[in-house]
């Protein structure tokens, strides 16, 4: 077997907030003295490991297999295989004359990575865009939380060898390591250094890389759930997902990483100048750092009736359970054919004895994905007994003994229905900060610039409550209130906090899951004027671009994989994509061949 190369040494940095960062001073020994950390006024002392923490990733020699996997001809460069190492597999990797290996599946939900697309250093996956290094295996894109297990190679005699963690082939995800926080016995509880309020994907991604860039002092989460974090797509995904499934961390992951969760807690004001945040209960918290990541509020029916109990807009896993058992073998009625709406919709064909959606525009998605597409989609839903009721409202929800009985549109059509699910869209969860002198649009957005800093020093924002400069869009102001977003914002935020100068600049990636397909979608289409359509729509096989002055602004493709991680690429790379290019069915472009 070859000779493997020795054991790394890591030294892990302690990052301390900058305005409480001390000098280190000489003891009169001559060794560093321990590092000094003021807490409300109070000078105290830690110490700190002096020797740098070597980390081997095969100190157990039973976990360790070592495996001959390919010769060296096997693989040309930008070539991508899964390869078996008996107890488990491995992505093999050949970029520019050098071999890497990793996990060969997503973190995020287990995409096979050989079939994403490799460009530059770092593996996209196919299905929901997340990049990973190849030098690494770091996540540099979402969404997902986790980085991949890497795992060593070596050439010998012209055969390609992987030498790897037993667990980790298991596993095939690797939680970066996290700093701890400095134990402060008895420090002030309402005080700390960072406060994030909101606990979705931003900002959950914002407090772990917060941890994993070495930040050592308090962190505080504020939710007004009463879970820890969760996959929240799967809300209306996969109905009858149970908290266990999509909750993204366990409660020890919080514990371990010393990142504190106040579930049920409601923040109703921010005072700026001094610092603070107050709760509505009436307990207040200072901060030096603050990230605002409340995401959006459902937009409610106006109508009579509203109040009638079994209506429900999806917020939480009891609302997504309670609607499939209130539907089981009954009527459903949901009103509005937007992401939630459809994605519910879809769910249900198959608990319920009828499905109703109720929309105002004349097509599904027609904003969204164009009418074609549109169209094409309300085909598939009509196929799988899904009734729709188009250019209506809904005037009136009756009740009997208290219950949803029927819900009456504005056309004079009657619908029973024993629940009802409302999905026509959201606003920002930002009126607690009306008065608080941070720039709101007139919208109800939180302005924010390229490294999610609002308009007040130390006060960041993220998420689906922000407009942002899209890189993409020439610095265009956009909202995209999408999962990989909000991933992507919170990192840029917490890095912007320790002063990284970090400007966004991903590629916004989403997807949509109904009847067992996906539909991807890359890049920001609003005010596309032209669709170029390449494959099949009637048969679902397609891919679709969304051109604007001539130039490709975002692309959206069902059983067409990897094309959009690919294009998902290009727009990344910089490269203006040309609506000619695609006219011609001349794919050359995708790998920067093309004219």
């Amino acid at each position: 077997m070859p000779a493997w190369p020795a054991q790394v040494e890591v030294k892990i940095e302690v990052v301390l907030p900058e305005k409480e960062r001390a000098k280190e001073e000489m003891s009169p020994n001559g060794k560093a003295s321990p590092l000094v950390y003021k807490v409300n006024g109070t000078a105290r002392h830690y110490h700190l490991e002096e020797h740098p923490i070597t980390i081997n990733p095969y100190q157990n020699v039973k976990d360790v297999v070592e495996a001959s996997v390919c010769h060296v001809k096997d693989l040309e460069n930008g070539q991508m295989r899964e390869v078996d190492l008996g107890c488990g597999k491995a992505l093999l990797i050949k970029e520019n004359g050098d071999y890497y290996a990793m996990g060969h599946k997503c973190p995020h939900y287990g995409a096979p990575l050989v079939k994403g697309v490799l460009s530059k250093g770092r593996v996209r996956c196919p299905w929901h865009g997340a990049c990973f290094s190849i030098g690494t295996g770091d996540i540099e894109d979402f969404p997902g939380l986790d980085s991949l297990p890497k795992f060593q190679v070596k050439i010998e005699k012209e055969k390609v060898y992987i030498r790897a963690s037993k667990q980790a082939l298991l596993t095939q995800r690797r939680t970066k390591v996290m700093a701890k926080c400095i134990s402060l016995s008895n420090y002030n509880i309402s005080s700390t250094n960072v406060l994030i309020i909101g606990a979705g994907a931003a900002g959950l991604v914002c407090a772990e890389t917060l941890r994993q860039e070495g930040f050592s002092d308090r962190i505080v989460m504020c939710t007004m759930d009463r879970h820890l974090p969760y996959d929240r797509p799967k809300l209306s995904k996969s109905m009858d997902s149970h908290l266990d499934q999509i909750t993204l961390r366990p409660k020890e992951f919080f514990r371990t990483n010393d990142i504190e969760v106040l579930t049920e807690t409601q923040v109703a004001a921010v005072d700026i100048k001094n610092k603070i945040a107050v709760f509505k209960n009436g307990f207040k918290m200072d901060y030096n750092k603050l990230l605002i990541a409340t995401g959006n509020t459902p937009k409610a029916l106006s109508c009579k009736g509203k109040e009638v109990e079994n209506v429900f807009n999806i917020r939480t896993p009891e609302d997504a359970n309670r609607v499939v058992k209130l539907a089981s073998s009954k009527n459903a009625v949901i009103v509005g054919a937007s992401f939630l709406g459809m994605e519910v919709a879809a769910y249900l064909t198959e608990k319920a004895h009828s499905v109703s959606v109720v929309e105002l525009e004349e097509v599904p998605f027609k904003k969204f994905f164009g009418e074609k597409v549109g169209q094409a989609l309300m085909k598939m839903f009509e196929n799988n007994r899904v009734k729709f009721y188009m250019q209506t409202e809904v005037s009136e929800l009756r009740e009997q003994e208290g219950k949803l009985k029927e819900v009456v549109l504005k056309s004079g059509k009657v619908l029973r229905a024993d629940v009802c699910v409302i999905g026509i869209g959201a606003s920002p969860a930002t009126g607690f900060l009306k008065q608080s002198g941070i720039n709101i649009d007139s919208k109800g957005f939180i302005v924010v610039n390229k490294m999610m800093q609002t308009n007040i020093p130390g006060v960041f924002a993220a998420g689906d409550a922000v407009t942002f400069p899209l890189a993409l869009r020439n610095n265009k102001k956009v909202n995209i209130p999408h999962w990989q977003m909000a991933h992507m914002h919170g990192r840029i935020a917490a890095l912007n906090m320790l002063a990284h100068g970090t400007e966004i600049s991903t590629v916004p990636y989403l997807w949509t899951a109904v009847f067992g397909k996906s539909l991807r979608y890359a890049g920001h289409g609003e005010g596309f004027d032209d669709v170029v359509f390449q494959g099949d729509l009637d048969e679902l096989k397609f891919v679709a671009f969304y051109t604007k002055n001539e130039e490709v602004i975002a692309v959206a493709s069902m059983n067409y994989d990897p094309i959009v991680s690919k294009v998902a690429e290009v727009m990344a790379s910089g490269r203006a994509i040309r609506k000619r290019d695609v006219e011609t069915g001349d794919m050359s472009w995708l790998t920067g061949k093309g004219s």
